[in-house]
């Protein structure tokens, strides 16, 4: 299944180096299946964040992003553009796909090292058309444990589904069996 990658920008109070508190606004990428999901991801992230601050969420956008290659070290997040390409069969002629990935790295020459080793894969040719750094600032990948049945909560068994009126199993309750609904003898 392929990634959906939404980009969230948030306002808050950050504290600086120098240790003065400064309002930013701090964009951030993470994996999502819809904007709900995403605005649900980036307010449980947030709250670990800021830690008791307030937040604004001022803007969630899917993202062009096709795939991250986040590495253990670097300081960074750049985004690179990258031309695929591919020889239409029917036209007779190449055709160049246009694709965004963000590389974690320390300068631009290890991005670029690293963003070689990490499209290996590819079996097209591809040029490298602009690398540059990002304003994603963290970036928050699917994990499964956030999708977990939280604790205390038990899935309903199938004699509680049947009495329950909320459950109908695709079957209209207002319907007489054998007839369509409203339908007059």
């Amino acid at each position: 299944m392929m990634q959906t990658w939404f980009e969230s920008k948030v306002k808050y109070m950050k504290v600086s180096q120098s240790g003065k508190e400064q309002l930013v606004n701090e964009n951030f990428l993470l994996d999502a299946v819809s904007y709900t999901d995403a605005e649900t991801r980036i307010i449980r992230n947030m709250q670990q964040m800021v830690r008791g601050g307030e937040f604004t969420i001022v803007d969630i956008k899917k993202s062009k992003i096709a795939e991250v290659f986040p590495f253990d070290d670097g300081e960074l997040w750049f985004r690179a553009t990258i031309n695929l390409v591919t020889v239409d069969e029917e036209a007779g002629r190449e055709k160049k796909l246009r694709t965004y990935y963000l590389v974690m790295a320390d300068d631009i020459h290890e991005a670029l090292k690293r963003l070689d080793e990490s499209l290996g894969y590819l079996v097209i040719p591809y040029v490298i058309s602009s690398m540059a750094v990002s304003t994603i600032v963290d970036v928050f990948p699917y994990d499964p444990s956030e999708s977990a049945v939280p604790q205390g909560y038990v899935p309903l068994d199938k004699e509680s589904r049947a009495n329950n009126p909320i459950f109908t199993d695709g079957v209209n309750p207002f319907e007489e069996p054998g007839g369509e609904p409203g339908e007059q003898d």
